[in-house]
């Protein structure tokens, strides 16, 4: 397929199944299995259906899910030409079909996904096999790698004690942290200097409540009606940078899994 990486070359294209996940809702679960797939208008990678071979990533979708039950669609997917997109701004990343491709995929690690784990846009939802197995997913046990920025001095404190909430912000008292690792490189904001550090971290969400303009009616009260994570998505005006922000309300939730210099403070 003059794709490196995926696949092993010795079948032909057009026959090559792989096993690929896809997370959504699970009363929308449902209705995938009785009636198939509908493309995506829109997306990184164009129209299409979008999934990965990676379940963890799967794992984090939908990005809000309203408290409702989730799950993740196991899948069997011919993929047919496949052409790598693996950097922003690709000539056909949003045109590869009309090129003759059947799918498109972004590789790990190519700097196009945060989490650094692989996605594909199949364009013909016939070429996903039904019916698709089912797996439930409980909101209170999903979980997302997140990002903080501070000070490396601060870092190691968090690192070794735990975070302390904020006492207010933007959404109220609790940490706050970024699927975004572009975001965090941002913090802290005043450093006088000190070397600066980010948090990779691993966040159980537990019930999350999307908060997607100034003066929601829940913008710092979330906690109080049973959310444990606040969300304000990308491009909705309240973050000026447009990427998403979390807060989690109990730090407990937090686990530090490296500690990252950040290299724009060197």
């Amino acid at each position: 397929m003059g794709d490196s990486g995926y696949g092993n070359g010795k079948q032909h294209p057009g026959h090559r199944f792989y096993i690929m996940y896809h997370g959504t809702t699970m009363k929308n679960a449902r209705k995938i299995q009785r009636k198939g797939f509908k493309c995506s208008s829109d997306g990184m990678l164009g129209p299409g259906v979008y999934l990965s071979r990676s379940i963890e990533k799967a794992s984090h979708y939908p990005l809000y899910d309203g408290g409702e039950l989730l799950a993740i669609l196991k899948l069997k997917v011919r993929v047919g030409k496949v052409k790598k997109i693996d950097y922003q701004g690709h000539p056909l990343q949003k045109t590869w079909h009309q090129h003759g491709y059947d799918t498109a995929w972004v590789p790990p690690n190519c700097g196009m996904v945060p989490s650094g784990l692989e996605e594909d846009c199949v364009y013909d939802p016939s070429r996903i096999r039904y019916p698709p197995i089912i797996t439930n997913l409980y909101p209170g046990r999903r979980t997302y790698i997140m990002y903080h920025g501070t000070t490396m001095e601060n870092a190691l404190k968090i690192h070794s004690e735990g975070f302390r909430c904020s006492y207010d912000g933007m959404l109220g008292p609790g940490v706050y942290v970024s699927r975004s690792k572009e975001k965090a490189s941002h913090y802290p904001l005043y450093d006088g200097g000190e070397l600066l550090a980010i948090l990779k971290l691993k966040v159980r969400v537990g019930k999350v409540k999307k908060i997607d303009y100034q003066g929601h009616p829940l913008q710092k009260t979330w906690h109080q009606h049973g959310y444990d994570t606040a969300w304000v998505p990308p491009n909705c005006g309240m973050v000026p940078s447009g990427l998403e922000e979390d807060c989690v309300y109990d730090p407990s939730r937090i686990k530090v899994l490296e500690i990252i210099v950040n290299r724009g403070s060197c």
